[in-house]
């Protein structure tokens, strides 16, 4: 099988270039070529620091665990939850083909449509990919919303249940299908469009949870928020007594348009399986290379490890922090997203604040860092109070959301613990 998909980008769809895919097999390879068109743009840029601007194929190699596509093609493709659902109806499309004899049943899926089975309209980022016959993948059709509206929310949550449970019907996998998300992981959520008319990502509660992970989350985001860090907007929307978390899409400004979006590991070259361990100080020196405004995004990483650390936020691995590119090849780090406390988890990072803290997450390890942040210590700890002011706050902001005390007990380890402590004192 080979196939040539044209990859372009913005609403306007400027050409950037083409992936070309090939499969033999169980093998798989794909190329990335930029346009001559592109390369000639006074405009243009490397769409990922790996992808240089130049004529020719460029080659990626797979690692066990990676993609086989280059790394910010591969941040557009669905998350977990997404695959999920697309396994599910591609299972149940090679049953129903058996059950009524076909003699061919639907192939077994491969990269390619794991890639393109995400909805162009939501599709994260401002890359659009182009088949053979012009069409943008799974574009919008006459009659049909692939993006539905909040009022169609418990559908969508019936749906998202009904496969947790394993209880789903064809007709549940077809309404799911195309409208997951890049920028999560095994949850259910699925892309919607706010009362404002604005992309979101709609955060449903899971089966298996033991406390309400959805108001966590909405709670972490809105405390980050009061710490000064500049965050995702998110909301709790109530579907018949169900919490759901309403986030809001920031590489789709209000006026319209797609932002092009790459996660860090595509900034790091980190692919997963990688050895070794990632660090903060990484991130670092990628914004002194690629950053637009490169000492203000690195101050606010340090402070959005300090908040991290105070509200024990430690699934912050790298596809969880991302970049928007501003002009040129320059890049500024995305609004904070997917931070959630948890009181159950050993408190380790998975990105580590350097190399020499390791996966520590405390107060210690952080300050330890501020000369390659470039930070004075008085600077540090104006921000370290405004992190600590901030989440000192989660019982107030927990009942606003209408937690109830139950809810908020659950919670407690996250937020009350020896770094809280810590911080206080370096505050002084």
């Amino acid at each position: 099988m080979k196939r040539t998909i044209r990859v372009h980008i913005g609403d306007e769809a400027r050409l950037v270039g083409m992936l070309h895919y090939d499969q033999q097999g169980a093998r798989e390879s794909a190329v990335f070529e930029y346009d001559a068109t592109w390369l000639a743009d006074a405009e243009r840029f490397a769409i990922e620091p790996g992808l240089a601007l130049v004529p020719g194929p460029q080659f990626h190699r797979k690692t066990r665990d990676g993609s086989v596509f280059h790394a910010v093609i591969a941040d557009t493709e669905p998350d977990g939850w997404g695959r999920r659902v697309i396994q599910r109806d591609h299972a149940k499309r090679r049953q129903d083909a058996r059950r009524a004899g076909e003699a061919v049943a639907p192939s077994p899926l491969n990269s390619l449509d794991y890639l393109l089975a995400v909805d162009d309209f939501s599709r994260v980022g401002a890359l659009r990919l182009q088949d053979e016959n012009g069409r943008f993948q799974r574009a919008s059709e006459d009659g049909r919303r692939t993006t539905p509206p909040l009022i169609e929310l418990a559908h969508l949550l019936a749906a998202t249940r009904a496969v947790e449970t394993n209880t789903e019907t064809s007709a549940d996998l077809a309404y799911l299908r195309g409208r997951g998300t890049s920028l999560g992981g095994l949850r259910p959520k699925c892309s919607v469009i706010d009362d404002d008319g604005q992309l979101a990502i709609g955060k449903f509660p899971s089966v298996a949870d033991e406390r309400s992970v959805t108001r966590g989350e909405v709670l972490a985001m809105r405390l980050a928020k009061r710490a000064g860090i500049d965050a995702a907007k998110a909301r709790l929307i109530d579907s018949d007594g169900t919490p759901v978390a309403l986030i809001r899409r920031f590489d789709r400004p209000a006026g319209g348009g797609r932002l092009m979006y790459a996660s860090a590991a595509t900034m790091l070259g980190a692919e997963p399986g990688d050895p070794g361990e990632h660090a903060y100080t990484e991130l670092v020196d990628a914004l002194r290379q690629n950053g637009a405004t490169p000492q203000a995004d690195i101050e606010e990483l340090w402070r959005r490890i300090a908040f991290s650390i105070l509200i024990t936020n430690v699934d912050d691995h790298l596809l969880n922090h991302g970049f928007l590119h501003v002009r040129r090849g320059l890049w500024r780090l995305a609004p904070a997203f997917d931070i959630n406390p948890f009181p159950e988890r050993v408190r380790e990072l998975k990105t580590w604040v350097s190399e020499e803290t390791g996966p520590e997450a405390t107060i210690e390890a952080l300050m330890s860092v501020l000369p390659y942040f470039r930070l004075s210590l008085a600077r540090a700890k104006a921000i370290l109070a405004e992190v600590e002011h901030g989440v000192a706050a989660w019982r107030d902001e927990g009942q606003a959301l209408g937690m109830t005390a139950s809810d908020l007990d659950s919670f407690v380890d996250a937020f009350e613990h020896d770094e809280r402590v810590a911080a206080r004192q370096v505050i002084g």
